[in-house]
């Protein structure tokens, strides 16, 4: 089989842990920088699987009632401030708890060596998605450089077209995505490239394994 380029979903795909941190520091930097009130399940009120940050938090300010004209202009820097709040959050936060997806080392060590490149597309900040994977010893995987995070584009169609550009510009023909949402198949059907989708009777060593 030809080098393929593997995109990496983190949260469901590689990080299997509930981490509500994240929700946590999206409904304070929020409120802060829109000075608006949310509520608690401001998160679960909207449609956020499979979603980038810069999507679920239009998400979520139109659900509190703002506008997009109201939003447009903050929404990027709101989520740089949505990655260095979760960071101080996580400092002081037990994470010895955290599980990564099984066999997902041993998967990674195998496609690495099978010559196939690794990157990261992740709805995730950048900041976040690269710390929660050194703290699962996965990151050496995945170089600084490569993949797309959600604070960089709110279509996760936009994101396949933004790491294969960082690849190179990769051929759609030899691009995957690997993901665990029905969010992630349909952008990457509409991104024309391959998904294999991890999930409750699939598990991401034998999802992989489909690729030789």
């Amino acid at each position: 089989m030809e080098p393929q380029l593997l995109l990496f979903d983190v949260d469901g795909t590689l990080f299997l842990t509930d981490d509500p941190l994240l929700g946590r520091a999206l409904r304070e930097t929020l409120a802060e920088r829109f000075h608006v009130e949310l509520p608690r399940n401001a998160l679960e009120r909207v449609d956020h699987e499979g979603q980038t940050s810069l999507r679920i938090g239009r998400l979520v300010l139109r659900d509190a009632g703002l506008g997009d004209g109201e939003i447009d202009a903050g929404l990027e820097p709101w989520c740089a401030e949505l990655a260095a709040r979760y960071l101080e959050l996580l400092h002081v936060a037990d994470t010895s708890g955290w599980a990564a997806a099984p066999g997902a080392d041993a998967a990674l060590q195998r496609l690495a060596a099978a010559g196939h490149r690794l990157a990261l597309l992740t709805g995730n900040p950048e900041p976040v998605a690269r710390t929660r994977l050194e703290r699962l010893g996965l990151a050496r995987f995945f170089p600084p450089g490569q993949g797309a995070f959600g604070c960089e584009r709110e279509s996760r169609v936009d994101l396949i077209a933004l790491a294969r550009a960082r690849a190179g510009y990769w051929p759609r023909e030899a691009t995957v995505e690997v993901g665990d949402t029905a969010v992630d198949r349909s952008s990457a059907r509409e991104a024309g490239i391959r998904s294999l989708l991890v999930g409750h009777s699939t598990t991401l060593a034998a999802a992989l394994a489909q690729l030789g």
